[in-house]
């Protein structure tokens, strides 16, 4: 088995890699994903965050009031300290299970936004990093998701620099350029992993 670290910086490509890397026939294991999946309705991972934060992160039908909660935890590092300490076990014990079902010879890619900020890199025998120039995520990030510039920018801001992501890969991906340019270089990266 091979355990890979995928990261790049909000807007830089990192979905579409991995969704290419698993047409491939890698086995993805997505944090983010999974953050949604151990919150759902009738969780333990929901019961813990109601406890914590109260019934006000609820919606009406049960669920959880992501904006509302993002409110609450991105403006107060001890709340998003308590959030995270709810999560990131949940999230972990999951990704575990889900590695340890792929099988022996799979190419196992860890879909993580957060890998470099969290310190993750040791975890993994390759670092893959999508990489993009900021000028070019805060681009797709206005363009293509309709965020408004001040609020791209803030998200960027929060996320580690362009220089630290790079300071940990093993692998860099190139996505400043058309899609059509992604697909050639995420096959390289693919058929190295595949060697490793």
């Amino acid at each position: 088995m091979v355990k890979v670290g995928l990261t790049g910086g909000i807007g830089a490509g990192k979905s579409e890699v991995s969704r290419l890397l698993a047409s491939y026939g890698a086995v993805v294991v997505d944090a983010d994903k999974i953050a949604r999946e151990v919150v759902e309705p009738g969780t333990p991972g929901l019961a813990a965050v109601v406890e914590e934060f109260g019934e006000s992160v609820l919606t009406p039908d049960g669920t959880l009031d992501r904006p509302k909660l993002g409110g609450i935890v991105f403006n107060d590092p001890e709340k998003l300290k308590a959030l995270n300490a709810i999560v990131h076990p949940l999230v972990g014990a999951r990704s575990a299970e889900l590695e340890a079902s792929a099988g022996p010879d799979a190419v196992v890619v860890h879909d993580v936004p957060l890998l470099t900020e969290n310190g993750l890199a040791p975890l993994y025998d390759t670092v893959v990093v999508v990489d993009a120039a900021p000028q070019t995520q805060l681009d797709r990030l206005v363009r293509l998701r309709g965020m408004a510039e001040d609020e791209a920018k803030s998200r960027m801001a929060a996320q580690a620099t362009r220089e630290q992501r790079l300071a940990i890969a093993d692998l860099v991906i190139d996505n400043d350029g058309p899609l059509e340019a992604l697909e050639p270089q995420v096959r390289a990266v693919w058929e190295r992993l595949r060697g490793a």
